[in-house]
C-alpha cells in the first residue's frame, strides 16, 4: 500500500504542492527518504522513528520508503516531519487514507512527540486554502494559520492528540487570529529640538512614501530623527499586514504567530553583505529589504557599507522586488521600502567647522561622499543637509508639535493618495509613474517653468525629474491642495540636491 500526504515546498513567498508518499513493503527492514531532500529532510528519519516510540508504536519490520514529489524539485527545512509521519501511519493502517486526503500538513517533531514550529505556516495556510483543503500546523502557530482562516486549520499539540483528534477520539480546540496591539514605536519627535528642515523633510518623506538621506555632523540627530519615523507613520492595513506577515512566516520571525499593524523598521549595521541586505544564502531567505517592505529600512552610516552590497539595492529600490538567482532556484521577494539613511560629511564628520575637520578638508569630504554611487544617490528623493544641535537649542523646551500631530496630517495625506489611487496598483506618491504621474502630479504653467529651468541648471536625470514631480504631489497633499503649484515645486526641489562638498 502506498499512503499519500500532502505538504509544501517554499520557493520565496510561493508554497509548492509536495506529496508525500509513503510504502511500507516486504524487504530487508529500512527507511529511506528520497526525491531530492536536504540534510534537514533526511534526518526527518530519525525523527519520525523516535517520535513513535515515544508514542509506544514500533515501526514494522520492513522497507519502509518515503519519497518526495515532484522529485526534481528540492525538499529543505524540517516542516516534512509532520506529513512524513502521517503517511507512515497511514501507510500502516493507523489511519484512514481517504480523510488524511482532505489535509496539507507542515510541522517539525521533538523526539518526544511534540509538534514545534517551522517556518512558512503562513504561506501552507494561504495555500491550503487555495487548494480547498484544511491545514494540520503546529499548535503554537495556530494563531497565525487562523489569518487563512481558523475554521481550516487543526493545531496540534503533540502527534498523540492529532491522532487522536483525527480519529475521532478528542477535539482539538480552532486557533484564533492572533493580533499584536499596537503600542507606541520609537522616540517622540519632541526630543528633537531645532532641525525644522530635517523635520520637515521627514513629514514629507512619510507623507509620500519616498527615500530620504541625511547629510550631518556626528551628534547632530540623524538617527534620533530616523528613529522618529515609525511614530508618525500609518499603521498597515488588514491586506498590507498579510504581505508583510507572509516574509516573517517565510524567515522565521512571527513570533507567537501573531500578526502585527506596525510597518517594520530595520536597520542593519554597515557590516551587512550583499546577502544580509538582499537575500540569498544556500537556503535562499529573505534579506533585510524585504523583512523592511511596506516599512523602512534604515541605513546608519552609508558610506560604511560595501559598495557592491549598496550598488545592490539599486534595482529594489526602482521596482519594488528583489530577485535571487541561483543555479536550483529563482527566488523572488517583496520589495517595496522606504529608505532612509545618514551619513557623516567626510571620515571626521566635521567638514566647515574649521576648528575640528581634519587637515585633509575638503579632498576627505569628496572621497568619503564618492564611496555611494551616483545610481544609488539618484533613486533618493529628499536630499537634506542636517546641522550641528546648538547649545542654545537644547537648553530651549521641547518643541510642542508631537509626532502623533504629525502622524495625524501624514494619515490624512495617505488617505488623500489612497482615494486617488483606488483603482491603480500605486499605494503612494513614492510609486506614481506613467499615465498615472502625469494625470495626478503635473504641475501648473508657473510650476512647469520653474522645474524646467531648475532640470537645466541641476542636470537632473529623468528619474530625477520624475521624482521631484512625485515629492511635489506629497508636499500638495500635505497643504491639501488638489494640484500642484509653483510653491510645491520649489520646495521639493530644495530637497532634491545632493549636499556639496565644502
Amino acid at each position: 500500500m502506498v499512503a499519500l500526504v500532502s505538504t509544501v515546498a517554499y520557493l520565496g513567498l510561493e508554497a509548492r504542492s509536495v506529496e508525500v508518499q509513503c510504502q511500507v513493503a516486504p524487504g530487508m527492514p529500512g527507511f529511506a527518504v528520497v526525491g531530492l531532500p536536504d540534510k534537514a529532510v533526511g534526518e526527518s528519519r530519525q525523527r519520525v522513528t523516535a517520535a513513535l516510540t515515544a508514542m509506544g508504536l514500533a515501526l514494522p519490520p520492513k522497507r519502509i520508503t518515503v519519497n518526495l514529489s515532484p522529485a526534481d524539485l528540492p525538499k529543505e527545512g524540517s516542516h516534512y516531519d509532520l506529513p512524513i509521519a502521517l503517511a507512515l501511519l497511514t501507510a500502516m493502517g493507523v489511519l484512514d487514507a481517504e480523510h488524511m486526503a482532505e489535509y496539507v500538513t507542515v510541522g517539525e517533531l521533538a523526539l518526544d512527540g511534540r509538534v514545534i514550529a517551522s517556518p512558512g505556516v503562513l504561506l501552507a495556510a494561504l495555500h491550503a486554502l487555495s487548494a480547498d483543503k484544511r491545514l494540520i500546523c503546529p499548535a503554537v502557530q495556530g494563531p497565525e494559520a487562523a489569518w487563512a482562516g481558523g475554521g481550516s486549520v487543526i493545531a496540534a499539540p503533540d502527534l498523540v492528540s492529532l491522532l487522536n483528534h483525527l480519529r475521532g477520539r478528542q477535539t482539538l480546540p480552532a486557533p484564533v487570529a492572533g493580533e499584536v496591539e499596537a503600542t507606541g514605536s520609537g522616540p517622540d519627535l519632541r526630543q528633537v529640538k531645532g532641525q525644522e528642515t530635517a523635520r520637515r523633510a521627514l513629514e514629507i518623506a512619510a507623507a509620500g512614501g519616498h527615500n530620504l538621506l541625511m547629510c550631518g555632523p556626528p551628534g547632530a540627530g540623524k538617527s534620533l530623527l530616523a528613529a522618529c519615523m515609525p511614530g508618525i507613520l500609518p499603521e498597515l492595513s488588514p491586506r498590507e499586514a498579510l504581505e508583510v506577515s507572509m516574509v516573517a512566516s517565510i524567515a522565521g520571525t512571527l513570533e507567537g504567530g501573531r500578526i502585527s499593524r506596525a510597518r517594520p523598521f530595520r536597520a542593519p549595521h554597515h557590516s551587512a553583505s550583499i546577502a544580509a541586505l538582499t537575500g540569498g544564502g544556500i537556503k535562499v531567505r529573505p534579506g533585510e529589504v524585504s523583512m523592511a517592505h511596506l516599512g523602512v529600512l534604515f541605513l546608519d552610516e552609508l558610506p560604511e557599507f560595501q559598495r557592491q552590497a549598496l550598488d545592490s539595492l539599486r534595482q529594489p529600490l526602482e521596482t519594488g522586488e528583489v530577485s535571487v538567482a541561483r543555479a536550483n532556484a529563482h527566488v523572488t521577494f517583496p520589495a517595496r521600502v522606504q529608505l532612509v539613511a545618514a551619513m557623516n560629511p567626510c571620515r571626521c564628520g566635521h567638514l566647515g567647522d574649521a576648528a575640528l575637520a581634519c587637515s585633509r578638508a575638503p579632498k576627505c569630504a569628496a572621497d568619503y561622499q564618492g564611496k555611494v554611487s551616483g545610481p544609488l544617490l539618484d533613486r533618493i528623493d529628499l536630499h537634506i543637509e542636517v546641522e550641528a544641535v546648538r547649545a542654545v537649542d537644547l537648553a530651549q523646551a521641547a518643541p510642542s508639535e508631537s509626532s502623533a500631530e504629525v502622524a495625524a496630517r501624514v494619515a490624512q495625506a495617505r488617505s488623500i493618495q489612497s482615494t486617488r489611487l483606488a483603482d491603480s496598483p500605486a499605494r503612494t506618491n513614492a510609486e506614481l509613474e506613467g499615465d498615472l504621474l502625469e494625470a495626478h502630479a503635473t504641475p501648473d504653467a508657473e510650476g512647469r517653468k520653474l522645474l524646467l529651468q531648475a532640470a537645466e541648471a541641476m542636470r537632473l536625470s529623468a528619474r530625477g525629474y520624475t521624482r521631484i514631480l512625485r515629492v511635489a504631489r506629497t508636499v500638495a497633499d500635505l497643504d491639501g491642495a488638489p494640484d500642484v503649484k509653483r510653491i510645491h515645486v520649489a520646495e521639493a526641489l530644495s530637497y532634491r540636491k545632493r549636499p556639496p562638498a565644502r
